[in-house]
This record gives structure tokens, sequence and C-alpha cells, in this order.
């Protein structure tokens, strides 16, 4: 007999605490347990930890290690987590704060007057998401232990025999692989972000080993200069207009504000903000204060040395003085608030002002002392908003243009598809009018539009926005895609949610697909984040044996295994092997059944695993530096993997 249904009512509310909510819902506290994000932040809360240590004035070394069976190490020379017994839980303090959300020193100014952790809430939830998790902590002339698996002591925290004249604590976790989706961390991604840390916590020094290989790899990471230093990092292969960076740090209300500026000969800005050092990716009020104090001071720079006339006296905008500005903001203060667990944006209302009169003070001095720098810094301002002001023109020309037209503002170019859900439907952005019309044939006409483009696209890397605008190539793609550009832009008008680079496979269809790819992380960046952008894997080889033997290898090592299977059939008939130049030698039939098929296509999904090291690989590969160009070449062509 089927059993009764009940309907929704006070039983049907479930309460979930601690050890059981976080590993229900990990992506609240770390993020996403899908694309390495949710992982990685357990070694930025563990090591945020010894930060606050160092913080504190009680650190000054802090190393990691990655462990050969996936697990990873972190130490410090701290004081040591405390092993006392918690007065009112009656076991050791360790392990509380190992096992309790929301339990540790963060909320008690006089244990750390600055945290960067997530206020005792992240280092339990390491330990909730983990297989298993050491705790090893030298204090008071011995090494206590305690071992966790899945956040459960396995027993209480033990005095071992061993004896130590040192203090701090080693944390060793494994991620948990019924939490994670893939549980190897990026050894990149993770000296990146302690190479950040290092910079913005001047003479701390961090040690990141990798012992996942045969060869041990291990780099050091210690800068006395802190963000004066990151900022010199971050601009080498730039021209820097103030070759001395701005620089300033005060305290006010309790609010340390660190900031460093530098204006160079680029058309993008880079800002970079912390608070706690805890990067906010996302900005906040200390970027608001930023922003609104340096369109301030150059605005009024300006106009009190009459620079303004080919403007017409018109106000400078942000975007207008941010062009080509490089900055590095770090403030400190007690009890910040952030929009979520993982900290992606300040909210905290106070600190606006601070930052803002600090930066609008310094920046007014320094113009007033160094008029010829403030002068070329104003140029070119004033050189961005004639751009701006040209884009505009431009944008407002095209739409004027399709209004005219009656009918629609979409290129005569573009074979569009039936589908008008974008999130069913599919852009072929194709290389070359042959293949365009091969694969105007071979689509599904439901869901798949297709947009062929001639020849290379402008380079948005070397090029202000007007004149990448000027490009026809692009005005065609920017009309396709719907979304406007630029202060136009608006991603919920976006008409595909698939938007698939399909390029020959050969060095110009590579280069053609880098164009590309540049011209969207440059303007369309949001369309990048969201996860829209893709390329398509058309086949290098088409391999016959007979009628029937038919298969295609899409790289080298495919065409051996293949040519091996097939010269083992025993037929009379010979091997034929064809070598695709370009999309235009398929026919439609084979251009859908390769590339363009749902049920068979293979395909690239673009990601930014890191925004700052992606605006720097493109600065260097698509930009006017060929000295540095080069020496990348050289120093990573016995690296580049020809096959995709």
């Amino acid at each position: 007999m089927a059993k009764k249904k009940i309907g929704y009512g006070a039983h049907s509310i479930k309460v979930l605490k601690g050890r059981d909510a976080v590993r229900s819902v990990t992506g609240m506290y770390l993020g996403s347990v899908l694309d390495g994000t949710g992982l990685h932040h357990c070694i930025w809360e563990t090591v945020d930890n010894a930060v606050d240590e160092a913080q504190a004035g009680h650190c000054t070394k802090i190393e990691l290690t990655l462990n050969k069976n996936g697990s990873v190490t972190i130490s410090d020379n701290g004081r040591g987590i405390p092993v006392g017994k918690h007065k009112d839980l009656g076991i050791s303090a360790a392990t509380v704060i190992m096992t309790e959300l929301h339990a540790g020193g963060k909320f008690d100014s006089d244990s750390y007057e600055y945290s960067g952790g997530l206020h005792g809430v992240g280092v339990s939830v390491v330990n909730f998401v983990s297989e298993y998790l050491e705790m090893e902590i030298s204090q008071k002339g011995f090494i206590h232990f305690q071992r966790f698996e899945q956040g459960i002591p396995v027993k209480k925290l033990a005095k071992t025999k061993k004896k130590t004249r040192k203090t701090g604590t080693k944390i060793t976790f494994k991620p948990d692989k019924e939490i994670f989706s893939n549980i190897e961390f990026n050894f990149s991604t993770v000296t990146t972000r302690l190479k950040e840390i290092a910079y913005l916590n001047a003479g701390l020094r961090f040690t990141v080993r990798d012992e996942r290989k045969k060869k041990v790899v291990e780099e050091v990471f210690q800068y006395k200069d802190g963000i004066k230093s990151f900022i010199k990092e971050l601009n080498k292969k730039r021209d820097p207009i103030n070759k001395i960076p701005i620089y300033l740090r005060s305290k006010e209300k309790d609010i340390i504000v660190e900031a460093c500026l530098q204006w160079c000969d680029s058309y993008s800005d880079n800002i970079s903000c912390y608070t706690n050092t805890i990067k906010n990716q996302d900005g906040g009020t200390h970027l608001s204060g930023l922003k609104n104090a340096v369109t301030r001071a150059v605005n009024k720079y300006a106009t009190d040395n009459k620079m303004l006339k080919k403007l017409k006296d018109t106000s400078l905008q942000g975007d207008d003085v941010r062009e080509g500005m490089c900055a590095i903001l770090a403030i400190k203060m007690h009890d910040p608030k952030f929009s979520s667990q993982t900290k992606d944006k300040l909210v905290s209302s106070e600190v606006r002002p601070v930052v803002e009169a600090k930066i609008a003070e310094t920046l007014a001095k320094f113009f007033e002392e160094k008029p010829a720098i403030a002068n070329a810094i104003v140029k070119k301002c004033i050189g961005s908003a004639l751009g701006r002001l040209a884009a505009k023109k431009a944008r407002d020309l095209s739409r004027r243009k399709s209004a005219l037209d009656g009918i629609t503002n979409l290129p005569g170019k573009l074979a569009d598809c039936q589908e008008r859900d974008p999130a069913l439907a599919e852009l072929y952005i194709v290389e070359g009018d042959s293949a365009g019309g091969s694969a105007k044939q071979g689509r599904d006409r439901k869901t798949q539009a297709i947009l062929p483009l001639r020849g290379k696209v402008i380079n948005a890397e070397k090029h202000r926005l007007d004149k990448v605008l000027a490009n026809g190539e692009v005005g065609t793609m920017i009309s396709a895609l719907g979304t406007g550009i630029h202060d136009n832009f608006d991603i919920s008008r976006l008409r595909y949610h698939k938007i698939i680079l399909m390029t020959d496979a050969d060095v110009d269809g590579s280069h053609i697909r880098t164009l590309l790819l540049t011209f969207f992380f440059k303007h369309m960046r949001e369309l990048i984040k969201a996860g829209y952008v893709y390329v398509a894997q058309p086949p290098l080889y088409r391999i016959q044996k007979g009628k029937k033997h038919i298969k295609y290898a899409y790289n080298e090592a495919q065409k051996v295994e293949i040519v091996k299977e097939f010269e083992a059939i025993k037929i009379n008939r010979e091997l034929h092997i064809q070598r695709y130049k370009g999309l235009g030698e398929m026919n439609p039939a084979q251009l859908w059944e390769t590339t363009m098929d749902p049920d068979q296509r293979s395909m690239l999904n673009i990601k930014i695993i890191d925004e700052e090291q992606a605006t720097n690989l493109f600065r260097t590969l698509m930009g006017d530096d060929i000295p540095a160009r080069k020496m990348f070449i050289q120093d990573n062509a016995l690296n580049a993997k020809v096959d995709m």
C-alpha cells in the first residue's frame, strides 16, 4: 500500500546546525565546490589565521606545502592556538575553535586588533569539509596534537612527548571528495594568492612547496616595501607616467588606509582592494571612496589650470581619470561588514568618507608638488574623454542608422536562429565566408545562429574604444549579441547564452581566436565570467578506410591511434588521411557531425581563474611592449601545448 503524502507544514521545516549545515550548503561558506573556488578558499581561510598572528606582531613566517597524498600543510611561528580548557564547554579551546562556528579570538579586539579571518568561522568550516584534519600546536614547551575526520574529533587534544622551544600552529587537511568535485590544488593559484598576501604584509616571509611531483618546487615571497613593490611588479610591463608611485598610509577613526597609485600608458584600469589583507573581488565602500577621490582631485587640478577647453569645459568622468591607472588599496579596521561570507564586497559605510578624504588630500598635494607629472596625467585623462565621446558618437550613429532601416538592427550577414530564449540559443562566430556557408547549411536552424567574420578583428588591447568600435567586424558582433558595449552594456539583453568561436585549426585561426578573446576579455568580460564564451574544437584529420570506416582526429596523438586501428582492419582498401587546412574544406554534413552537433561536439568553456594574471598575460602578448612579449615567448615556448 502506497504511503499517504503528508502536506507542507511545520514538520517540513528542517534545521541544520554547525557541521551538517556547512557540509550541506558548503558554497554559502566557501564558494563553488565545482570550479575550484571553494577548494582553494579552504587554504585562504587557514592562511588568514596565520596572517592575523603576523598582523598582531607574533608571527614572522608562514609555510605551505602541497603534499603527495593531496593534503595541504600550513604552519606558522605565531603564538599557537590556545590549548587550555574553555571555561564554559569544558574542552580545549583549540577543539572549540575547530568544531564550533563563530568561535575564536577574532571577536576580542584585545587579541586581534585587525583580523582577516571569517570571525572564527573559517577554520571550523575547513575542518567540516575535510576528509581529515590534523592540528599540531607548539606551546608551553610541548607539541599538542588532535585529529578530526569530517569535522568530528577522533580523540581529545593531547600533549605529546615531543618537547619544543618553538611556538606556532601546524594544520594539515585533505579536502573531502564527498564535498568537492575536484580535490587537486593548483600550484599557480596558490602561489599567486600568497605572493599577493606577502606584498600586503611587508616583511612577512612565505615559503610555498609543491611535493606532488618528482622534482619538488619551492618559492619564497618576502617584500620589505610592501604594496610599493606590488604596484611596481604589476606595472613592470607598462610605461608609467609617474615613475614613483603615489603612496599614502594614514589612520583615522581606527581605520588604517594604505594606498599606492600609478598611471601608465595603457587603456584600462587595474584596481585591487583589500580589507584586513582579504581581497574584495567586487570592491565595496573603500573602492567607491577611492574612485570619488581620484575623479574629484583630477577634475579640480584640470579646472584650476584651465585644461578642459577641448572638452568645452565639461568635467572628466570616472572612467576617463581611471584609464591606465593602477591602484592598490588596503584598509584595516575593526569588525568589517561584507555582503557575503566569502567577503567579495565590503559594505561598511564608515569607510568611504575616510578613504575619499585621505586619497583626495594626498593627490592634491602630489599634483601641487609635481605639476609636470600632473599635467601628463590630466592630458591622458582628456585623451580618454575624447575617445569616449567619439565612441558615443559612433554608437549613436549606429543606432540612428538602425532606426532608419526600420526593420531590425541585426547585421545582414547574421544567419539567425528561430529560438528566442537566450538560454537555448547559440551563436557561432565563424572565420571566413566559406566556413560560414558550410556552417549555415549544416547547422540546426532552430537553435544555432551563424555569424561569419571576414579577416582579422582589431587588437582591442592596443587601441582605444573609439578605434575598436570603428572596426566593421567588431560592430557586427556587437549588433548580433545585443548587449551594447561599455557604459551601454547590459548582459540581460544578450541574445545567446553560448557564444562559440569557430576558427581554423591553423596559425591564422589561432590568431583570430586570440584577437576575439582579447576583445571579449577587454570589453565584454562579463560574458566570460558568466560562462557564455566557448571555443569550438574542429578536427585536424579525416581518416577513412573503405566506405564504412571513417573517423576524425582532433590532434596528432588521436591520428596515430586511429591509423593503427584502421591498419589492423583486414580489407583490401587504401587508407586515406585528409588534413583539413580550414573549416571551409568540410562539407556541411561533416562540419555538423564533428563540430556543431551538441550530442557529439567537443568545446572549451573559457573561464577566468585569476583575473589579475589574465590581465597581465593579455597585456604581455597583445600589447605594445615587444621586448616583454619576446621574453615571454622565449621563456615559455618549450611549455606550449600544440593540441587544445
